[in-house]
């Protein structure tokens, strides 16, 4: 099973690349089931890019090609979903609205304020962003639950000039931990996300030592996600990502259909 679980196109903000391109690349490198995630961030700060989904129009798109490709590749309709606390009613509504095969939570920001933008820095030390940023993911995961895994759990390591941005897991344990263990709970899930390779970060998102401590409370639900924005991006990294997964201790990675969980061995 080749399935990639983080994806995007031309129906999110940040990307340019039409839905049928980056079908059609998948086909080319054999994979077995795409998921698209497109982003979905309302009352986003403004830096230019609008992150807001046209959700009945994606929908429509991808059920169509979805048919065209049926014998090729199975298509399913997944979303990102950008976290905050003063907007979960309204999204927990877009959750119950749409029949989703996959969603995904994520911080995109912490305190209101984006890691992306050279301000978030400026303004705090390299451990009060990193602390800004799982404060706000705890409180997500503990009070907001429509949705199967949260996404590219260090992401704020993206940012920053910093000449060592790896977080030191002893640094944030009481709030990790129970970020992990929140998920645990719930039944929900983490993705292991190969950006941070491709980015030049010399890991996934998160680090094996999360995965690690991850899998060593319990957590069992992992998909893998590549998190393209163009089609030579799709599945990149994949057999390195299974490997960091094999060692630190799981035999599955899993993928979802109708927000049901299945597992694969690796």
């Amino acid at each position: 099973m080749l399935a990639d679980y983080h994806l995007h196109s031309d129906y999110s903000g940040d990307c340019n690349v039409p839905m049928q391109e980056m079908i059609e690349g998948a086909i080319a490198k054999k994979v077995d089931r795409l998921c698209f995630t497109e982003h979905h961030d309302l009352d986003f700060p403004d830096i230019g890019i609008d992150f807001t989904l046209d959700i009945d129009r994606y929908y429509e798109e991808l059920m169509k090609y979805k048919a065209i490709y049926s014998n090729q590749i199975q298509i399913l309709f997944g979303i990102e979903l950008g976290i905050q606390g003063h907007l979960y009613p309204q999204l927990s509504q877009i959750a119950s609205s749409y029949p989703f095969d996959f969603i995904l939570a994520s911080n995109h920001l912490a305190k209101g304020a984006d890691p992306f933008d050279p301000s978030y820095f400026q303004t705090r030390s390299q451990y009060q962003g990193y602390f800004d940023y799982f404060e706000d993911m705890l409180n997500n995961v503990t009070h907001y639950s429509d949705f199967d895994v949260f996404s590219h759990l260090d992401y704020v390591i993206r940012y920053g000039n910093f000449k060592d941005k790896k977080i030191y897991y002893p640094d944030f344990i009481d709030l990790l931990d129970a970020i992990l263990k929140t998920i645990i709970a719930k039944g929900k899930g983490i993705e292991i996300n190969t950006s941070g390779i491709r980015y030049g970060l010399g890991q996934p998102h998160p680090s094996y030592e999360i995965l690690a401590r991850y899998k060593e409370l319990g957590g069992e639900i992992i998909t893998l996600g590549s998190d393209a924005h163009t089609a030579k991006d799709i599945t990149r990294h994949f057999d390195q990502a299974k490997e960091l997964l094999k060692k630190a201790g799981f035999s599955y990675f899993t993928t979802f259909v109708k927000r049901k969980p299945y597992f694969h061995h690796l």
